[in-house]
């Protein structure tokens, strides 16, 4: 069995998260059942396009209860840093080749939580930004090669 990794969430993502999940055991899988019987009513199954489409969607939400179930066992609420140093659950405004980006560094994860884009800390920029702190300006290789110079404006903790 593959190690499983750990996923930083914020609170506000493992709750919605954690909603997400109760929602899919419950009322989603409860609302999957009742097209499946209803198209199994109707005879036969082979040619019942109604039933092979709720039977795929059933699969589909079993999936990601399973991958919402292994993110929670193995989520760790993260703390982000102080205002000023960027860590994960920061929000950080950055100047790129003149232009002004705001991103929260962390996993992907944590996007159901807020409206900004998210930057992971193991990309390549992310790897940059980590630990630096507002006023710095950082570089890093571009997948293309090109060396990018990152100015950080502003890093505070993601509310």
């Amino acid at each position: 069995m593959a190690e499983e990794k750990v996923v930083l969430l914020t609170q506000k993502a493992y709750d919605k998260l954690k909603e997400e999940l109760t929602w899919r055991e419950g009322q989603y899988r409860d609302e999957i059942t009742e097209r499946i019987a209803s198209a199994r009513a109707e005879g036969d199954l082979s040619e019942n396009g109604g039933y092979q489409a709720a039977r795929e969607e059933q699969g589909k939400n079993e999936g990601r209860i399973n991958e919402l179930t292994v993110k929670l066992r193995n989520a760790q609420i993260l703390r982000p840093p102080a205002a000023g140093t960027v860590g994960n659950g920061s929000v950080v405004t950055l100047e790129i080749a003149g232009r002004e980006m705001v991103y929260v560094l962390g996993a992907r994860e944590i996007a159901v939580a807020t409206d900004y884009d998210v930057v992971s800390p193991e990309s390549p920029i992310g790897a940059a930004i980590m630990g630096a702190h507002t006023g710095d300006e950082v570089s890093y290789k571009a997948p293309n090669g090109r060396e990018i110079t990152v100015a950080i404006k502003d890093a505070h903790p993601l509310a």
